[in-house]
């Protein structure tokens, strides 16, 4: 039993896992965010969003690292933080999170592209990043178009 319950959470996890939304190679680096710019954007603030498949969500960034994710029919709480030039929100007890590069395309638009699954993974080999989600500060209209911008 113990090897199926780790046999199908791993096969949950690549299920999961974020899909490009397009074939084109992801922005140059220097279009990324910092660590800095993240921090500053995100601490204590919420976003709603949507991913490539149209599903939607908002999620919440506590001052103190905390976070809150909600879409239809889920509510789970993790953590966020900025590793290695990447955004990653870790829920508790849910694999389904990630660590993103951020690129700004908007006065309040943003895209997310999927590098690694943990933060132990962003510091030490993430991967070439993939189109996610798009996602805006939820107290300030949004300034996106539907889509990846690449």
């Amino acid at each position: 039993m113990p090897r199926c319950r780790l046999a199908c959470a791993l096969a949950l996890v690549a299920l999961l896992a974020p899909m490009s939304a397009t074939a084109e190679p992801p922005p140059p680096p220097d279009a990324w965010m910092s660590e800095g710019e993240i921090d500053s954007r995100f601490r204590g603030t919420a976003i709603d969003g949507h991913y490539a498949s149209g599903r939607t969500f908002s999620e919440s960034y506590g001052r103190d690292g905390r976070l809150e994710y909600r879409e239809r029919d889920r509510h789970t709480r993790g953590r966020w933080s900025v590793e290695a030039g990447a955004f990653c929100t870790i829920y508790d007890q849910d694999p389904t999170g990630g660590c993103y590069r951020v690129r700004r395309v908007g006065g309040n638009c943003f895209e997310f592209y999927f590098v690694a699954r943990t933060e132990e993974q962003a510091r030490r080999d993430p991967n070439a990043p993939s189109w996610t989600a798009r996602g805006w500060i939820n107290t300030v209209p949004a300034t996106c178009a539907d889509g990846a911008s690449v």
